[in-house]
């Protein structure tokens, strides 16, 4: 199968494209600079020049072309300018627009779009279990998930099965989450993030990828699809099995407000709480290779996978 992937350079898209390939699958970019992406992943058998916000891709790039993976979107984390905040929106916003408006020129289309969203897409929620059919949040990245999904929801006018991974925390080698989280931890004054007491909807890489390429699969799994592991765990509970992973001490909270203060907006990000359960993927056949956070962090941090 020639599978088009957006954002193929990126933390989880390397690992998709790697994954594609050695299955032997024909995994084709979509690149700012395709040159430099053939050159950082040999996976890529073709890479074709492409900016989102520019306008659509050029369409020699969907020759053959299956599926596509749509995981382009800038950066969530950092401090929340109104420029980040823009950039944020528009990269997904805009971006899935284009992408969406090249395959609807398309004589042949792929079968299947497989677009990157978030589970903040529900927002701030306590204690409630979030599977896919519950009601979105009302927050900016709330409001930037339902938009985003909306875009690529439009293919399916033109008969193309459209998949939403709503991602969680990704944690995996040598980048991603957990790369932040380390060097407090490291240094001995980890610990939980305000109250630790919010969810965290942790996933391992690899069971993105394998998310994803499930979705690709199965021809009955439409719409969102939470790509999360099935045990979130509270935020407090994640430094613990982080610290014992590390053999460091994890008993240093960072306050809420000094988090505020050095992210602002951003900072309620992590400290808010989002009780996510995969119900579609379970339901669908998917089996976690990752689905306890302890076993998780020793195969990242011990092993490197």
């Amino acid at each position: 199968m020639r599978v088009l992937v957006t954002g193929a350079t990126g933390f989880i898209g390397s690992r998709l494209c790697e994954a594609l390939a050695a299955d032997g699958h024909e995994p084709v970019g979509l690149s700012r600079n395709p040159q430099s992406a053939q050159q950082r992943l040999p996976a890529l058998s073709n890479a074709h020049a492409w900016s989102p916000m520019d306008g659509p891709p050029p369409l020699e790039a969907f020759g053959g072309v299956e599926a596509v993976v749509h995981l382009a979107g800038e950066s969530v984390s950092g401090r929340w300018t109104a420029e980040k905040k823009r950039a944020i929106r528009e990269s997904r916003v805009q971006g899935t627009r284009h992408l969406v408006d090249a395959l609807e020129q398309l004589d042949e289309k792929p079968d299947v779009l497989v677009s990157a969203s978030a589970v903040g897409v529900y927002g701030d929620r306590g204690e409630d279990e979030l599977t896919e059919d519950a009601e979105p949040g009302s927050d900016f990245l709330a409001q930037v998930g339902i938009d985003w999904e909306g875009e690529a929801r439009r293919a399916e006018s033109f008969g193309v099965r459209v998949v939403h991974p709503r991602i969680g925390i990704v944690l995996g080698p040598n980048g991603g989450a957990l790369q932040a989280m380390l060097t407090p931890f490291k240094l001995g004054v980890g610990g939980p993030l305000g109250s630790g007491r919010q969810w965290w909807a942790w996933v391992h890489r690899d069971d993105v990828v394998g998310i994803i390429r499930h979705a690709i699969q199965n021809d009955e799994l439409q719409g969102p699809v939470n790509a999360t592991a099935p045990n979130p765990v509270r935020q407090r509970e994640f430094a613990r099995a982080l610290g014992r992973v590390l053999r460091r001490p994890a008993f240093m909270p960072a306050p809420a407000f000094a988090l505020k203060l050095l992210l602002g907006e951003f900072a309620q990000e992590l400290l808010g709480s989002q009780r996510v359960l995969p119900e579609r993927a379970q339901g669908s056949g998917y089996r976690f290779q990752y689905p306890e956070l302890e076993p998780a962090l020793r195969a990242i941090l011990e092993s490197g996978r």
